[in-house]
């Protein structure tokens, strides 16, 4: 299939466009060239936009796909007037169905972040995100009691991404502990661990998988021989299973799967909002 361009073109952000697209976009066995345009609230960036996005056209031979999160009415009209792709309007597919299923007009606020400084979820995520930063691979055990999850593996089996989207995304305190070869020695969890055990969850990963990752970062060393990997992934396990802690493999699992799965373990209640 030849070269084809997907934009993302939204008043905000842009991140609500490109993460429904892509999981439209996932259904199909080829993968698009991607482009996001934020901030698209004027007539005139409206048609430079749609310039730009026919020119694409015209140079791939092939009509581009746009999804569009743009609330003024004015702005899309001039978009989809000026625009040669295949426009996909989420507004019109999902707002306005809604608003006549609810019986009330939406607020029609442009970007949803406009006033998201204002609000308890917002200032809960950016304390998460702190959070999580601050217990990054072990480096503090201070406040560690306020943890609503502590991710427990071996070096590289996803523990900080996971953290991180988890507090990102939910608000969620996450430290990360890394389970060392002294660990496995003493046959001991971490002694700053011990009094939390029940907000430890733990994440495996293949080792043949993690010599690769590991090769990528420390090519050659002991750290990343397979015989190395085996052997600590297998003593991880061991030591989770020894201990009563929940544990997933990271291997074939993307991180917004491990971050459902451990919020439907720990926090149920923020999978319902």
């Amino acid at each position: 299939m030849t070269q084809r361009t997907v934009f993302f073109v939204s008043d905000g952000t842009g991140i609500t466009a490109e993460t429904f697209g892509n999981s439209i976009l996932a259904q199909f066995p080829f993968k698009p060239r991607h482009v996001r345009r934020p901030f698209i609230d004027s007539i005139e960036k409206a048609l430079q936009v749609a310039e730009e996005i026919n020119a694409t056209g015209e140079r791939e031979g092939q009509r581009p796909i746009a999804f569009a999160t743009l609330v003024n009415a004015e702005v899309l009209d001039v978009f989809k007037r000026h625009c040669q792709a295949r426009v996909l309007d989420m507004i019109s597919s999902f707002i306005e169905p809604l608003e006549d299923e609810f019986g009330v007009t939406s607020n029609h606020r442009v970007g949803r972040f406009s006033n998201v400084t204002q609000s308890r979820e917002y200032h809960d995520r950016i304390e998460a995100i702190n959070f999580a930063l601050a217990h990054d691979d072990g480096q503090s055990a201070k406040h560690l009691a306020e943890a609503d999850v502590i991710l427990l593996g071996v070096s590289r089996s996803g523990k900080t991404p996971t953290s991180l989207y988890l507090a990102m995304q939910h608000g969620i305190k996450a430290a990360n502990y890394p389970l060392i070869p002294e660990d496995f020695e003493r046959r001991k969890l971490p002694t700053a661990l011990v009094p939390l055990k029940r907000k430890c969850f733990g994440l495996t990963i293949d080792p043949e998988r993690l010599a690769s990752i590991r090769n990528e970062r420390r090519p050659g060393s002991k750290y990343a021989e397979l015989l190395n990997c085996r052997y600590e992934v297998n003593e991880a396990e061991a030591m989770m299973k020894r201990e009563g802690i929940a544990w997933l493999s990271s291997t074939h699992k993307s991180i917004e799967e491990i971050a459902t799965t451990i919020l439907s373990d720990i926090r149920p209640d923020r999978l319902i909002y």
